[in-house]
């Protein structure tokens, strides 16, 4: 295993229930896929951009963006519910076995199309020079959503979700929190042993604003993503 070998890993499975078809459909002319593979060749840090899929459909489409799928993912890694650590499990030992042990990975989930090279270039530089385990993009939960102001239901009342939140009475005062959103996850293979996950005890954040962040679930999250977009070619 060379140091300086980055894997970028797209996983994209087909059957999707919340928006059909989304990974095979053009966003502003391009495919999510397309637009994943663009920023990790962009980005100048990833020696190799690979396609995790079930879909025979998609590994086409996959291979026509000139990204590599030396391998089709098991259905039983394709189901609903499957949780996404076997998938990278499963491409990494696949192209290990095939003689290529990347140093790292990074894990580009086609659902977020905001990327952008510098964001995997920073994880990368990131991760490598501060010896954390994971480097994860996150962004800023708006402050009425933060943890300090946010309910919930316990025998029909309300009651604060977490108990110092019952000292909040103002929302410039809850305090800052962070979501996870999909930009990029970066982290080193030896995590994935040494932790049986991608996060590891030492996770740092990549802090993305939020008007380079978007998550596709369902047809509004489409809409608003050819939205920003649009807007981002137009200055």
């Amino acid at each position: 295993m060379k140091e300086s070998l980055v894997l970028a890993l797209i996983p994209a499975r087909g059957g999707s229930k919340g928006l059909p078809d989304k990974t095979l459909n053009p966003l502003v002319g391009q495919s999510l896929r397309g637009r994943a593979a663009d920023a990790a060749r962009d980005s100048g840090v990833v020696d190799r951009i690979v396609l995790s899929t079930d879909s025979p459909e998609i590994a086409e489409e996959g291979r026509r963006c000139g990204i590599d799928v030396p391998f089709m993912r098991p259905s039983a890694f394709a189901a609903d519910d499957t949780p996404m650590l076997p998938v990278i499990l499963h491409a990494v030992e696949s192209l290990d076995a095939s003689g290529w042990s990347p140093a790292i990975v990074l894990l580009l989930q086609p659902t977020s199309p905001l990327r952008q090279p510098g964001h995997l270039r920073d994880a990368v530089n990131r991760l490598r020079e501060s010896g954390a385990d994971s480097v994860v993009g996150v962004v800023e939960v708006p402050r009425h959503l933060s943890p300090d102001y946010v309910m919930r239901l316990e025998d029909g009342e309300l009651k604060s979700f977490l108990p110092e939140g019952e000292r909040v009475t103002r929302r410039q005062d809850t305090r800052v929190a962070y979501v996870r959103d999909g930009t990029v996850y970066a982290f080193w293979t030896k995590t994935l042993t040494a932790h049986g996950n991608i996060y590891g005890a030492h996770c740092l954040p990549l802090i993305i604003p939020a008007d380079e962040s978007v998550t596709i679930d369902v047809p509004a999250d489409w809409a608003a993503a050819e939205r920003l977009l649009q807007e981002r070619a137009a200055r």
